[in-house]
């Protein structure tokens, strides 16, 4: 199976193994919750899939790679212990608490979290000593004498034998107590996970030309291991993408620090200088303020495949970044909207601001905080926070200035400081608006209605963040091509989210009537602008 199959199969049966009925108890008894055993090549997605799983079900997440543990690590070390029992007095061996068990209770304690998962990786390479005690954990969920708590679910993985020598086949004893998943690496998944995280263009254009190039592992002639995973290709666009934000040269010294082969390293070495050429020579952002010279045009139409797709990455690339700050920007507002409402009833009574927005903002922060700790934050989700708390505190900052701390004086600046960061949606909006426009002209104009343009609408609605924007805000221009080429197939969906959405600027309209009201906007504030939503709803 492929890696986004495993992690269906793993979130489901997660789900199901904490489960009670009605009467608290476990609908499959914790020593029925057979293990699952993930087995894939390395650097495929194992590891990164059970973090996602952790966090998307908002639970805790323990992890260990056996090939560190010992017998005595892992099961405790013995001490000796006085016992009595009826008159008799004698000393006894017991056993500390294991490693692996004590881990999960310090991080329940530590963060709160009291369900979770334990992920045991490379469990096949446990040490010899370690190897007997398994079946007893496998079967018991315990170590010695300690047992993994019974709200805590047991993921394991492990490498094939063929890529790590210090592999144990298991028996069919302990095969008989795991629920076994083999995953094999699959480009189409992996390119629609890297589509939705925004991955490097580079990479992404130069995989979906050759997808041969994915996943290596072969032996090399007098030993060694030539290899190239998923893991490297997703880091390495990480680290290009910082780099060039740097004005620091990518070059094939550090692509063959990710891409450990060196027939692949070279060939994406060459197409990286290619690429870098079609961004100077195409001029992405004359395309999308459309300004495209007919040398440009033309240059694409008579372009190879190959450099059509490094096009169409591009494009893509940058209306995501223009679209991302439409959507940042509305994420800001609702979170200072919800938090401003609160807030608005203490300051008219004559608390203070440090009393009404700034201390309930610490407790946010170290909610944060304790949620970062545990796994359970996405990355996005604590860059809104962030971004959220430097706002609040510059609204707070803005009442210290005109030195008004508490009342209705302080609500008034609180008030108009928010009003501007609702105004600066609908800009933000428009101009995404009219990228998208001019970005599917300029595919239109150069390939028609090609396989290149059907391409593009489909990265469009694969996007996380362009499906969003043109789900909340709406786009003539994609629900024009997208129907008269029937290749969305999530656009109903989009257009019943874009229905299902308030307005927010008639929201605002009739907030700006009464200023003492501006935060009370009575419904939740909309998705989409008034002029785009109703272009949504036309659709």
């Amino acid at each position: 199976m492929d890696i986004a199959t495993a992690k269906k199969q793993i979130k489901e049966t997660v789900n199901a193994y904490l489960r009670r009925d009605d009467a608290g108890m476990y609908i499959i008894e914790p020593e029925r919750q057979r293990p699952m055993f993930l087995v894939g090549a390395p650097g495929i997605g194992k590891t990164a899939i059970i973090e996602q799983i952790a966090q998307e079900l908002q639970i805790g997440l323990v992890s260990y790679s056996m090939t560190h543990h010992t017998r005595q690590s892992a099961l405790g070390l013995p001490h000796i212990v006085h016992r009595k029992f009826k008159g008799l007095e004698y000393d006894a061996s017991e056993y500390t608490m294991s490693e692996i068990v004590g881990a999960i209770y310090d991080y329940m304690e530590a963060t709160g979290e009291e369900r979770g998962i334990l992920f045991l990786d490379e469990i096949n390479c446990v040490s010899e000593t370690l190897y007997p005690s398994m079946l007893q954990f496998l079967q018991f969920k315990t170590f010695g004498r300690h047992k993994v708590p019974d709200n805590w679910v047991v993921v394991c993985a492990g490498n094939p034998p063929e890529y790590n020598r210090s592999v144990h086949e298991f028996d069919i004893v302990i095969l008989d107590r795991l629920r076994e998943l083999d995953v094999e690496p699959d480009y189409a998944v992996w390119g629609r996970y890297a589509a939705e995280k925004g991955i490097h263009p580079v990479v992404t254009s130069f995989l979906q030309a050759k997808p041969d190039c994915f996943y290596k592992v072969e032996s090399k002639p007098g030993g060694g291991k030539s290899f190239v995973t998923a893991r490297g290709w997703e880091d390495l666009a990480k680290v290009i993408s910082l780099y060039e934000e740097s004005g620091v040269a990518c070059n094939d010294v550090l692509f063959s620090q990710f891409l450990r082969d060196e027939d692949i390293a070279d060939r994406f070495s060459v197409y990286y200088t290619l690429f870098e050429k079609y961004r100077s020579d195409y001029q992405i952002s004359q395309v999308l303020d459309g300004d495209a010279s007919l040398d440009v045009v033309n240059r694409a139409k008579d372009a190879p495949f190959d450099e059509r797709v490094a096009l169409l990455s591009l494009i893509l690339d940058a209306l995501s970044a223009q679209c991302s700050k439409a959507l940042d920007q509305q994420k800001l507002v609702l979170a200072l909207r919800d938090e401003l409402r609160t807030a608005k009833p203490k300051l008219l009574e004559g608390q203070t601001v440090e009393t009404a927005v700034l201390a309930p903002l610490r407790e946010r922060e170290a909610e944060l905080e304790r949620k970062v700790a545990a796994g359970t934050a996405v990355k996005d989700f604590v860059r809104g926070e962030k971004l959220f708390f430097r706002k609040i505190r510059s609204i707070a900052g803005a009442c210290s200035v005109e030195g008004v701390e508490s009342g209705s004086a302080a609500f008034a600046v609180v008030s108009q400081t928010y009003r501007e960061e609702v105004d600066a949606i609908e800009p933000l909006v428009k101009q995404a608006q009219q990228k998208l426009e001019n970005g599917i002209k300029f595919v239109e104009e150069s390939f028609g209605n090609g396989r290149e343009m059907i391409m593009f609408l489909a990265e469009l609605s694969t996007r996380n963040i362009t499906t969003q924007f043109i789900s909340y805000f709406g786009s003539d221009a994609y629900y024009e091509r997208s129907g008269e080429l029937k290749v969305d197939e999530a656009r109903e969906n989009l257009r019943t989210r874009v229905r299902d959405l308030t307005d927010i600027m008639s929201e605002i309209k009739e907030a700006q009537l009464l200023e003492t009201q501006a935060l009370d906007m009575g419904s939740a504030v909309g998705m989409g602008l008034s002029d785009s939503n109703a272009q949504g709803k036309k659709h």
